[in-house]
């Protein structure tokens, strides 16, 4: 036994750490405006501004956490609390949940801060080998971020492809925002005036209405693509739910004939799976799908607090491809291992399972919406605990007058998509309940009663 271990392990340590949480989770139950309503204090306006300035940009909300929360609810530094929906765009698993809780207050004591590429504790070990073990794949290395796990994962494609350097996305992806990943993300306006690197080539994502036409069209794209390049592409990067470009999800059908094409053509199959980790009904996408044959990388994030690559062993990098100083925070991997357990533990997922239940419940809610605003609430859409809705025509400014309006009134969102714009909602996967949920629709009918008496 390490001496760590006798210090957990102490009954005294014990009972002290089991009386702080239980004093912790006293605090915060229900939603909460500011001691001036919708107006801020002077001292928050001061702090908002202060922080807008300092960082070079202002904020979207006016948001500064106090740092206190509970479930789905979160204080500001205001004193307002909120319902949370939208997580952080998906990277909180609840708010002060008490096994992260206790994770951290364990991290607290560990001897380093950060873990790296040179000098890694235990617990780094025991998160790979769980990650390997639940995805399937051979290898795992842990990330700062998620926009470094997919920068590793082009390393693996174009060095195991070399000399391919093409690469092949879907139209309206997004996979991050460093000088290679704006290249690939389909949004022109996030690479405005920055060095043009890598060469993409595009081709369509499923679509729902015409299923069948939609796997030809998309194989004629590729196979057009392919003979203009002959092979020149190392891989394509797929989101099997596009999240960034507003919640469109593909199918097993789809993908299958897709991926199986790529493969006859020598393509890389590399799955991004930043946004969809922890929120199907599987732990990841891929399983979700039925396609897990044919993916050689993936990577992890947000969810998982701590990201990753995960990669087959034919895509194992040459020496000094795969380095980091920081690979995450001593915090970060042991919160990460207690979101996993806590998965598996209160089966979240399967058919049957509480990720599944969830989103039954609020796309039941959101439909009885939508039958009562028809106007002004269409949908829902998505996937899993991906669930998303149309404000009128979505149009992009109505659905930033929502969100914004919908923060005020206690709710948080987010939107996604361009043509249309919708409302997205990342609900914080681990704490969320059937009671915030329905107390959050009231909040969404409630706004949009508001804005529409307004007009």
């Amino acid at each position: 036994m390490t001496l760590r271990d006798e210090f957990w392990e102490d009954p005294e340590v014990i009972k002290l750490k089991k009386k702080l949480l239980e004093a912790y989770y006293k605090k915060i139950e229900t939603i909460k405006y500011s001691n001036s309503m919708s107006n801020h204090s002077p001292d928050y306006e001061a702090l908002l501004t202060a922080f807008s300035e300092n960082r070079g940009g202002a904020l979207f909300f006016d948001y500064l956490g106090s740092g206190f929360g509970n479930g789905a609810l979160v204080e500001l530094a205001d004193g307002s609390i909120k319902y949370d929906f939208i997580s952080g765009i998906g990277a909180h698993f609840g708010h002060s949940h008490p096994a992260i809780i206790e994770a951290n207050l364990e991290s607290a004591f560990e001897n380093i801060v950060m873990q790296g590429n040179l000098q890694q504790n235990i617990s780094s070990t025991r998160l790979v080998q769980k990650l390997v073990s639940l995805s399937g794949l051979d290898h795992c290395f842990l990330s700062s971020s998620g926009a470094m796990a997919a920068e590793n994962a082009l390393k693996l494609m174009l060095q195991k492809q070399y000399p391919r350097q093409r690469l092949l996305a879907f139209e309206n992806c997004f996979i991050g925002r460093t000088l290679a990943l704006s290249q690939i993300s389909d949004k022109p306006k996030n690479r405005k005036e920055l060095l043009d690197n890598m060469a993409i080539d595009y081709i369509p994502f499923y679509d729902p209405q015409y299923p069948d036409k939609s796997i030809h069209t998309t194989l004629n794209a590729l196979d057009k693509i392919c003979t203009r390049y002959p092979n020149q592409h190392a891989g394509m990067c797929l989101e099997l739910i596009q999240g960034e470009g507003g919640f469109y999800p593909g199918t097993s059908t789809f993908f299958q004939a897709l991926m199986k094409e790529l493969k006859s053509r020598q393509i890389a199959v590399y799955v991004d799976e930043i946004q969809t980790f922890g929120r199907t009904t599987q732990f990841f996408a891929y399983h979700h799908f039925n396609v897990e044959q044919y993916v050689d990388i993936v990577t992890i994030g947000k969810l998982s607090q701590v990201c990753a690559t995960l990669y087959s062993n034919s895509f194992k990098p040459k020496p000094s491809t795969l380095s980091q100083t920081f690979t995450a925070s001593t915090g970060a991997i042991n919160a990460s291992i207690a979101i996993i357990n806590h998965l598996e533990n209160h089966h979240h997922f399967g058919v049957d399972g509480q990720n599944m239940k969830l989103r039954a419940h609020f796309v039941n809610q959101l439909e009885a919406l939508s039958s009562r605003f028809p106007e002004y609430v269409n949908g829902p859409f998505g996937e899993g605990l991906m669930i998303a809705f149309t404000y009128k025509t979505g149009n992009k400014e109505d659905a930033i007058m929502l969100i914004k309006q919908l923060f005020k009134n206690g709710l948080l969102a987010f939107i996604s998509g361009d043509n249309p714009t919708r409302i997205r909602f990342l609900v914080p996967v681990g704490s969320v309940r059937i009671v915030d949920i329905d107390n959050g629709i009231k909040i969404i009918e409630q706004t949009i009663k508001e804005l529409e008496t307004e007009r």
